[in-house]
């Protein structure tokens, strides 16, 4: 399997690489958040204005760079190396995930206006009771008219707070864990009903409690077919699983570098800690975990191009591979620069929250392994 980049992908990493190493230092994202609003959009104009980098999924024809998945991984590390908490995630690889795959009428118009940075998309999906089932809903989107009125609640939407549309999952027919009857559409967030209760999480992204109050949709605000749902969410969420693998590869490195220095630099007995043979072994695991993890991601962004099966398999494997890594490799920085890793003012704190919380995103090690079985068993038969 060819691993090589192209040079157009190559030319996209050094222009990320150098505007983050110019614009979006440790010292600058810190600052950012600890105001409001909690992230930078003179950052996300820059992007889209002097980038271009939101257009990078997306075909010419639409505006963009015409790429695919392999632009969006290579943007994703770039991203996790800065720890950036812009939501490309949410509103390029998963709102456009979604106009791309679902043939939206409308899908035109707001991948423009994605590519321009004048959308932010915020994917509702989560429920309190449903931990990593997509299909668990209790949000309901009720037939009136030609159109719907949807009501429910939506945890942890990362994104929202600064969002202009939300996507949702409600229920539209079946049993409230059914695979028939889940449906998916395009929200305003500022229509009316929709109420967001905000947050900082523990990485410093921000996300919402958003509720839904009878909140009256037409029939243009359902993506894809009605009922029929989950498989268009499988698909874009396997892509986002992939794209955070992506992102993770970038911690990863950073952490393993910054770890790897620092020891270089603590001294103990009269001679650097780096020199100890029990650490150097220590050293050698996490970069071991870190290059096992960049040929799983590098092989599950390849396979989501294949059939359902294979790409949903392929993302499972490289997330395993990720929630491992970020546990061992996050835990051995921090117990390898001591108390003062878990400081504010160190950056190897803010690599090791955006790692353990990876570590669970879009499912936890045991989700996926779970998964992983279950489609290898039904493949099998």
């Amino acid at each position: 399997m060819d691993f090589s980049f192209t040079e157009e992908q190559s030319m996209l990493r050094d222009t990320v690489a150098s505007y983050l190493a110019d614009n979006y230092s440790f010292d600058q994202r810190r600052a950012a958040l600890k105001g409001e609003p909690g992230w930078r959009p003179d950052v996300w104009k820059a992007f889209a204005e002097e980038l271009g980098i939101l257009g990078a999924p997306f075909s010419e024809e639409l505006g963009g760079l015409g790429g695919g998945p392999i632009e969006n991984m290579v943007v994703m590390e770039e991203l996790g190396k800065a720890l950036v908490v812009e939501p490309y995630l949410p509103t390029v690889v998963i709102g456009g995930g979604f106009m791309k795959h679902s043939g939206y009428a409308g899908a035109g118009d707001l991948i423009g206006q994605i590519i321009a940075g004048e959308a932010i998309v915020a994917f509702a999906y989560a429920e309190p009771q449903a931990r990593y089932t997509w299909q668990d809903l209790k949000t309901t989107a009720k037939k009136e008219g030609s159109g719907y009125v949807l009501n429910g609640h939506k945890a942890v939407v990362i994104g929202a707070p600064y969002a202009t549309h939300l996507i949702v999952t409600a229920r539209t027919g079946g049993g409230q864990r059914e695979a028939q009857g889940v449906s998916v559409f395009l929200v305003p967030k500022n229509a009316p009903g929709v109420a967001t209760r905000d947050y900082p999480t523990v990485d410093g992204f921000r996300a919402s409690e958003v509720t839904f109050e009878n909140v009256s949709l037409g029939a243009e605000a359902l993506i894809g077919q009605e009922g029929a749902g989950l498989p268009l969410v499988e698909k874009v969420m396997d892509e986002a699983v992939v794209a955070t693998c992506a992102e993770a590869v970038g911690v990863l490195r950073k952490l393993h570098e910054g770890t790897l220095e620092y020891t270089k630099q603590r001294k103990q007995f009269g001679a650097p800690i780096s020199s100890f043979q029990v650490l150097q072994h220590r050293m050698v695991d996490m970069f071991i975990q870190v290059e096992q993890s960049i040929s799983m991601t590098y092989m599950a962004t390849i396979k989501l191009s294949f059939d359902d099966v294979e790409r949903a398999k392929a993302a499972s494997a490289a997330k395993v591979q990720i929630g491992k890594a970020c546990k061992f490799v996050g835990q051995n920085a921090i117990q390898l620069h001591g108390g003062m890793g878990m400081t504010d003012e160190m950056a190897i704190g803010h690599y090791f929250k955006r790692a353990t919380m990876i570590e669970s995103a879009f499912g936890s090690v045991d989700h996926h392994l779970a998964r992983y079985e279950t489609l290898s068993l039904g493949q099998a038969a």
